[in-house]
């Protein structure tokens, strides 16, 4: 399975939620389907309650948090 390109789902524009990384289209953060998912929450649960989103942005938002983390420099 190939790795999902996140920058194509998810963008950061300061206009939009004072910057935070959201999906494309949509007021929904990053931050907010990761605590979701944190707190239990299947994806069918998440796009159920949002029909706006689908299984590829859920994804995507997993991978922009991956991504995020491998970058994080350690002082």
């Amino acid at each position: 399975m190939a790795q999902i390109d996140y920058k194509e789902y998810i963008e950061v524009n300061p206009d939009i939620r004072f910057g935070k990384p959201v999906i494309k289209g949509t007021r929904i953060t990053v931050y907010d389907v990761l605590q979701w998912l944190a707190s239990g929450m299947t994806h069918e649960e998440i796009i159920d309650d949002f029909p706006q989103l689908s299984e590829t942005q859920l994804l995507a938002c997993l991978a922009y948090a991956a991504n995020k983390e491998r970058v994080i420099k350690v002082a």
